[in-house]
């Protein structure tokens, strides 16, 4: 290749380069309706693709649980002696079969254990040392699941809860099919580091909603 032909193809990339950093740029269109599209901050609303706000009372953007709440996750009870919460299952929740990934439900079950542990302990640092899952129906694109954890015992220093996940009925959003069962334990009663004092803050916020 000559000199000239090589320069204006790096010409040419360039030009490509800067046109695509001008579109992603560009500040975010209305659609037909006249509703701004998310982002734009004009508008409560948000696109299927962001994750769901924050829940009010955690301020600084802080939700009770930050990779839960990318998936879109959504916690209605935290307290120490029950977790809820419900989830609908989207494409990022599916494994190539448009089925709910194993692993989310796993996610689920440790982070939903974590979170009523961190509350049981008197808001002391906790972490999950093991996890066992049983899945025993699917869930699909589509279908909506809820999450129930409840302790088995409450020591000092561990604590074993059980978590289930549930398919509902879309028509009564009643619990139907038990979707999955985990067994999560967990070490407690560690020492906290100041910078918790605000997740602390808004899991009690939390709470009292």
């Amino acid at each position: 290749m000559g000199s000239s032909s090589f320069y204006r193809l790096i010409s040419y990339l360039l030009t490509l380069l800067g046109v695509r950093r001008v579109q992603s740029d560009a500040p975010a269109t209305t659609q037909g309706s006249g509703v701004a599209m998310a982002g734009t901050g004009e508008s409560g609303r948000s696109s299927a693709s962001s994750p769901p706000r924050p829940p009010p009372g955690f301020g600084e953007g802080v939700p009770p649980d930050n990779a839960l709440h990318a998936l879109g996750f959504e916690f209605t009870r935290i307290t120490g002696d029950e977790v809820l919460g419900r989830l609908t299952v989207t494409e990022i929740c599916c494994q190539p079969f448009k089925m709910l990934n194993g692993g989310v439900s796993a996610l689920i079950a440790e982070s939903a254990a974590s979170i009523g542990g961190f509350m049981a302990s008197g808001y002391k640092r906790v972490a999950g040392v093991q996890l066992s899952i049983n899945h025993l129906r699917p869930a699909r694109l589509g279908d909506r699941i809820e999450a129930k954890a409840n302790p088995i015992q409450v020591g000092r220093n561990i604590q074993v809860w059980e978590v289930q996940i549930w398919l509902m009925d879309p028509s009564t959003l009643e619990r139907k099919d038990l979707a999955s069962s985990a067994r999560v334990t967990i070490l407690t009663n560690m020492s906290t580091p100041e910078r918790m004092k605000n997740y602390e803050e808004g899991i009690k916020k939390y709470s009292k909603l």
